[in-house]
């Protein structure tokens, strides 16, 4: 093997890598095509949860908590928060803040009725069953 570097030995390093990681990007979108339909959640998707991801949306929610990694990281993650506490638990909460305690944070109170909190309480409940590939990678979020 020669000890110099050619333009033709280069252009077929380049040409060849390129078409390597081309063959594997479509290798991982096809086994991520077929992987997600096995991990999809919409047989419990109903009309209350929907109800309930348009209180997170308006309440802008997402602009303190995570869900699923996704948001501020002001406050705690919730993706799992139904697992964790459960739904009285998360009614209660909601509906005793701003807690008051100094030097915390506080979550402002959004005056829910029982219907609105229910609804979010059902959005929080599918969120937690998403198959996320065991994300986050402890129960606290």
């Amino acid at each position: 093997m020669s000890g110099i570097f050619t333009k033709a030995m280069a252009r077929n390093i380049f040409y060849g890598g390129t078409v390597f990681f081309f063959l594997l990007f479509l290798a991982l979108t096809f086994d991520t095509e077929k992987t997600l339909p096995k991990r999809d959640n919409r047989e419990n998707l109903t009309a209350e949860v929907i109800a309930g991801k348009k209180i997170w949306e308006t309440r802008n929610c997402i602009g303190c908590h995570t869900l699923l990694g996704e948001g501020a990281y002001f406050a705690p993650e919730l993706g799992n928060v139904y697992t964790r506490r459960g739904p009285e638990f998360i009614k209660a909460w909601i509906q005793s803040q701003p807690t008051g305690a100094p030097g915390r944070r506080q979550m402002p109170n959004f005056h829910l009725s029982d219907e609105e909190l229910d609804h979010l309480v059902a959005f929080l409940k599918y969120s937690s069953e998403i198959n996320t590939a065991n994300w986050p990678p402890n129960i606290e979020g």
